[in-house]
């Protein structure tokens, strides 16, 4: 039987916080050997909200070296970025020609951002058509995501469908993969973990940086056991041993949320150490080595598509 495909990505729009590592890049390291594997830095994306080209280039570096400094082999998988396979704009043109405005509207993801503010551009709104040819130009069967971007992986299925409809079978309809324990990653104030909320606590930032983010998660006096707090600390360390640490510091939230700073800090610690071994130029190599191995693989699944849907003379 052939490998099966697995394939995710991050957008480089700011620093990786710890929602990102549980939500998506944790679940890629822990299984991405069993595939055919795909990583992107998803930096068209980005730009649905980043607009300075200097911060881009430097996030763009940034998170190939979280990538790597939390344990993915470069020689085990396909890591690349989005911009150098245009194949993927392309896609995206010929799915949004085949969905309605209605069917985008309906996107839990933009509404969400809306109506925290974010400027609603075209590309925010088209974004599920761009995330689908992300996915189906690699014939992808699984993707791992968290319970809030199940949504996305539902617009690829529906996009898959509507061109295997009208113009024949070419693409695979591809499966979430949702980790329960981690669907859903809470931030400081309670709400699920994102750059726009301004809630994160930083994947690499310094023990202090940490620290500040810490001490800033809200709690509130109706019980013995700070939620928020607990919420992220079960995922640092086992529910079974968090339960005496909260029993015997039962109504002491300062002293809960200092136990999560050290344990935060020391499970990042390692991460942190392999990631300032990493320079700028070998990232470079790594992404230039990737964006080959991709744009064979996209320029054959486009030129199939190309001739179905009839610009191929």
């Amino acid at each position: 039987m052939a490998e099966k495909c697995l394939l995710t990505g991050l957008q480089p729009s700011g620093q990786l916080h710890i929602g990102n590592y549980f939500g998506a890049l944790k679940p890629f390291v822990d299984s991405y050997a069993e595939f055919e594997s795909f990583l992107m830095v998803v930096d068209y994306h980005a730009l649905t909200t980043l607009k300075d080209p200097a911060v881009l280039r430097q996030n763009i570096i940034d998170i190939v070296k979280d990538y790597v400094a939390a344990g993915v082999d470069p020689s085990k998988v396909t890591l690349f970025k989005q911009s150098d396979v245009q194949e993927h704009t392309e896609l995206a043109w010929i799915f949004e020609t085949l969905v309605s405005v209605p069917f985008l509207m309906q996107a839990h993801a933009y509404k969400d951002k809306v109506a925290k503010g974010l400027e609603a551009n075209a590309g925010l709104f088209n974004y599920p058509m761009l995330m689908a040819a992300d996915i189906l130009l690699y014939d992808t069967d699984i993707v791992p995501v968290g319970q809030d971007q199940r949504q996305h992986v539902e617009y690829a299925r529906e996009a898959a469908a509507k061109f295997n409809l009208a113009f024949g079978q070419t693409f695979k309809e591809p499966e979430e993969k949702i980790s329960d324990a981690v669907a859903v990653v809470p931030g400081t104030d309670g709400q699920k973990m994102s750059k726009s909320y301004k809630n994160t606590i930083p994947l690499f930032g310094t023990r202090e940086e940490i620290a500040e983010a810490v001490m800033s998660i809200v709690t509130d006096s109706s019980g013995d056991k700070p939620a928020n707090v607990y919420a992220i600390h079960k995922l640092f360390k086992p529910e079974a041993e968090l339960t005496s640490i909260y029993a015997s510091s039962k109504g002491n939230y300062k002293k809960l949320k200092e136990a999560l700073i050290e344990d935060i800090d020391a499970y990042i610690s390692p991460m942190r150490t392999r990631r300032d071994a990493i320079d700028d130029e070998a990232v470079k190599e790594i992404l230039k080595e990737g964006a080959v191995k991709a744009k064979t693989i996209a320029s054959a699944k486009m030129a199939d598509v190309r001739q179905k849907i009839g610009v191929t003379l």
